[in-house]
C-alpha cells in the first residue's frame, strides 16, 4: 500500500468523482482507475462504486474513509517532525533535470555556501517525474524542472518562474546544421539526434516538433549536459533550452554551438517547485531566495544571439 493510494482516494471522495479527481491530480482516468482497483484488491473491499456516468465512493469505502483520513494526518505529521530533524541536519537537497547548471544552479550554490558555509547542498539529477515525487514524499527540498509555456503546473506545489528561453539546436560547428541560420524539422531529421528520453520536457518538444517523424539515427540520453557532451564528442546534434547551452564551458570554448528552430516560437518555463507545507526548513527557503535573485539578475531570460 502506498500513500498516493489513500490520497488518490481522499481526492475522489473530496470531488464526488474519478473523472475531476483524475483532473486535479493530472493523471488519465484509466491510470487512477487502475491505482485504485490495485488498492481494492489489497484490502479487499471495493472503494469505488462504477457506473456508466462515472465512479463515485462505495458505501464501504466512505466508512473506511476517517481510518484514510487519519493514515494521510499520520504522514503529514511524519514529514513535518522529519522536516524538523531535517532542519536540525542543515542538509537542503535539490533536484534538478539539468538546465541553466552553469548560469544559474552553480551561481547559486556557490553563494549560498558563501552565506551558509555549515548547511550542505546536495544536488540529484532527475527526471521530472522523479523530482515532483520526490518532492511531494519529502526526498528534496527543492526542485528545477522544465515546462512548455501553457503546461499546467502540479497542484501541492509552489512554483516559481526562474528563467524562459526559446528551444535550440545544439551542435558541434562543424556540423552542417551549423552553417544554417534557423533549422527545420526537416534539417533535423536529416542529421543523427541525440534525444532526450521519455520524461523530460524536451523530448515531448521534440516528438511534437517532428510530428511523429523519425530522424535518419537517433540515440537517447538523461539530461541536458550528456546531450552536450554526446554532441561535443560528433555523435549528432540535440535539441535543448537556450538557457542550457549559452555561456556553457563547451559553447565558451566553441566546441559546441547552437541554432535558433526556423519558425517556432515556443518558450520554455524553467520553474522552481517545493511542496506546499506549513513549516519548510529554513535553509530551504534561504536557498530559494538565493534562486530568486540569481534569476532576476539575468533578467528572467538568457539572451541566445546567433553565434558568430
Amino acid at each position: 500500500m502506498r500513500t498516493e493510494q489513500l490520497e488518490y482516494i481522499a481526492a475522489v471522495t473530496r470531488l464526488g468523482s474519478l473523472r475531476r479527481a483524475a483532473e486535479e491530480l493530472r493523471l488519465s482516468q484509466p491510470a487512477l482507475s487502475e491505482t485504485v482497483r490495485n488498492l481494492e484488491r489489497e484490502l479487499g473491499v471495493d472503494l469505488l462504486e462504477r457506473k456508466r456516468t462515472g465512479a463515485t465512493m462505495s458505501a464501504e469505502g466512505r466508512e473506511l474513509l476517517p481510518h484514510i483520513i487519519n493514515v494521510l494526518e499520520a504522514v503529514d505529521r511524519l514529514r513535518t517532525a522529519a522536516g524538523e530533524q531535517h532542519r536540525i541536519s542543515r542538509m537542503v537537497r535539490v533536484g534538478t533535470v539539468n538546465a541553466a547548471t552553469v548560469p544559474l544552479l552553480v551561481p547559486v550554490v556557490r553563494d549560498f555556501r558563501a552565506a551558509h558555509p555549515v548547511t550542505q547542498v546536495e544536488v540529484v539529477a532527475a527526471q521530472q517525474t522523479d523530482i515532483n515525487r520526490a518532492l511531494s514524499e519529502g526526498g528534496f527540498d527543492l526542485g528545477l524542472v522544465n515546462y512548455l509555456d501553457g503546461d499546467d503546473m502540479p497542484a501541492g506545489f509552489e512554483s516559481t518562474q526562474l528563467l524562459h528561453g526559446r528551444p535550440v539546436v545544439c551542435m558541434r560547428p562543424d556540423s552542417p546544421l551549423a552553417s544554417l541560420p534557423a533549422v527545420s524539422a526537416d534539417d533535423l531529421l536529416s542529421q543523427p539526434l541525440i534525444a532526450m528520453r521519455s520524461g523530460y520536457v524536451m523530448y515531448r518538444y521534440v516528438h511534437r516538433l517532428l510530428g511523429g517523424r523519425t530522424p535518419c539515427f537517433s540515440y537517447s540520453t538523461d539530461g541536458a549536459e550528456m546531450g552536450k557532451l554526446m554532441v561535443a564528442e560528433g555523435l549528432g546534434a540535440t535539441v535543448l533550452p537556450d538557457f542550457s547551452v549559452v555561456g556553457d564551458p563547451l559553447e565558451r570554448l566553441g566546441t559546441i554551438t547552437y541554432r535558433p528552430i526556423a519558425e517556432d516560437m515556443t518558450r520554455v518555463l524553467l520553474m522552481l517547485q517545493r511542496r506546499k507545507a506549513e513549516s519548510v526548513p529554513q535553509a530551504a527557503r534561504d536557498l530559494r531566495e538565493v534562486f530568486v535573485r540569481r534569476a532576476r539578475e539575468l533578467g528572467g531570460r538568457l539572451t541566445a544571439e546567433r553565434p558568430g
